[in-house]
């Protein structure tokens, strides 16, 4: 079979490889699918945590099963599913109290372990989730949609408190149109103006703000001098996620959605003065996967628009650069099997 391997920073290789095997409660999966995120991006770049070199990439799946046990969840030979990549030890602490997410011995599809950018892959079939009704685009989908999802669902929104969503790539335009599901007055928040229009169009947010252009008083100024009370950072920019603790209300919440690979400090008086939480957003669970499959059939999050730009596996490796440039204005790229 085909695969792409991301040989070290800024180097893929198509290899031929063997099909893989099932092990024991394993199914085997035709890929169909993959989307590029930004954990993709980082990889090829060289600043992606808990990584090393060669690794297959691709952890947004969708594909056909080709075979599978006998299961209690009904999965059969041809069913179209979208994969869980996260692949937790069921036995620690995070585990046993149901937060799979944050498994204190993750592995990740495509960043600890090989990921799906080849055309077969083995996965247990317990991180299967069907998706009848859906198309194949829609079903790749499905995981950075559950990223935002799960980052809201952590933030316990009540409806009609402000919430700001800086930054409007893939997962930041997800966090928007969940919290947006969820009854809050969303504000989002960029650098770049047209990321800031098509928040505004797909994601449906109330205001936007470009943070060069005085945000503070901008925020106050919406929020009737009371601050948004739920702040969302999706940048993965260590000098936005340190400056977004100067948005939230006194007594809101501070999720970080987006991973960087340094350190963080932020002014404790200040942090203290507004009784700040603080909180660390990872991943998602199934809980969080059925919820945005549900959401996208019903018709609650058009994904028309979201991918921007496509090609096939064999086309991937000469695309992938252009891709990166700022004027290719990609939101969200797919690759065809």
């Amino acid at each position: 079979m085909k695969s792409i391997v991301c040989e070290q920073p800024y180097q893929f290789k198509m290899i031929e490889a063997e099909q893989p095997v099932p092990n024991s409660g394993e199914a085997l999966i035709r890929v169909r699918r993959i989307g590029i995120c930004g954990t993709d991006i980082h990889a090829y770049g060289g600043n992606q945590p808990f990584f090393s070199y060669p690794r297959i990439l691709g952890h947004e799946l969708s594909g056909h099963i080709e075979s599978i046990p006998e299961n209690a969840s009904g999965l059969k030979v041809g069913d179209q599913v979208s994969i869980i990549p996260y692949m937790e030890c069921g036995k620690c602490i995070a585990c046993k109290s149901r937060k799979t997410n944050c498994c204190t011995n993750m592995k990740v599809l495509g960043v600890h372990i090989e990921g799906g950018m080849r055309e077969w892959i083995t996965v247990p079939y317990d991180h299967l989730v069907k998706t009848e009704g859906l198309t194949l685009d829609q079903s790749a989908m499905i995981e950075p949609l559950s990223i935002g999802a799960h980052a809201v669902r952590r933030a316990a929104i009540q409806e009609g408190e402000f919430a700001l969503v800086i930054g409007a790539g893939p997962i930041g335009l997800g966090v928007m149109a969940f919290a947006k599901e969820q009854g809050a007055k969303v504000i989002a928040m960029d650098v770049n103006n047209e990321r800031l229009a098509f928040a505004g169009k797909w994601a449906k947010a109330d205001y936007s703000l470009n943070v060069l252009d005085q945000p503070l008083e901008k925020l106050a100024e919406l929020t009737n001098g009371e601050m948004p009370t739920v702040v969302f950072d999706a940048t993965g920019n260590a000098k936005s996620m340190m400056e977004a603790f100067k948005y939230p209300a006194h007594g809101g919440r501070l999720i970080y959605v987006g991973l960087v690979k340094s350190d963080i400090s932020f002014n404790d008086p200040d942090f203290h003065s507004k009784e700040l939480t603080l909180m660390g957003s990872r991943n998602a669970t199934r809980e969080d996967f059925d919820y945005v499959v549900n959401t996208v059939k019903n018709g609650g999050v058009d994904l028309s628009l979201y991918i921007s730009h496509r090609t096939h596996l064999d086309e991937m490796i000469q695309q992938f650069e252009g891709w990166l440039t700022p004027d290719a204005k990609v939101i969200k790229a797919i690759v065809e099997i």
